[in-house]
């Protein structure tokens, strides 16, 4: 297998999937989906996404426009789809689209949108390359 197959093939493995629900308690006063929660759920499965492509300890270092195009009311499903974006030597960049649909319905489709950066780091807490053994 080829470097960049091998590359696309971890990419294509790390993707995540996780489905939530929006209960009442993880809204704000308008009962729909607080801002603060959907964020911490994306960095979350951005995360699972980024350790799964690499396999090593991982820090967020920044989020990049996140854009919120619709409101999510109280009582939809949420999905959430991490997949890798973009690879540095020592940083990678996993996209996250949130889908909302209605509890009783197919009707799903993208809400919410946003990107998040993570820097690999050694047992000395030190930037290290993403992918051992790999020029990116």
């Amino acid at each position: 297998m080829e470097h960049s197959e091998k590359v696309q093939a971890r990419i294509n493995y790390a993707t995540t999937y996780t489905t939530k629900t929006v209960f009442p308690g993880r809204t704000n006063h308008h009962n729909t989906l607080f801002g603060g929660e959907a964020l911490a759920w994306m960095d979350e499965v951005a995360f699972v996404c980024a350790t799964r492509f690499c396999r090593k300890s991982l820090v967020t270092i920044s989020s990049d426009r996140v854009d919120f195009k619709e409101p999510i009311p109280a009582g939809s499903i949420v999905e959430l789809v991490a997949n890798v974006s973009t690879l540095g030597r020592t940083s990678l960049v996993v996209d996250v689209n949130v889908f909302v649909e209605g509890m009783h319905k197919d009707d799903k489709h993208k809400a919410i949108s946003g990107s998040f950066k993570f820097v690999a780091l050694d047992e000395e807490r030190k930037p290290t390359p993403v992918l051992d053994g790999v020029d990116l």
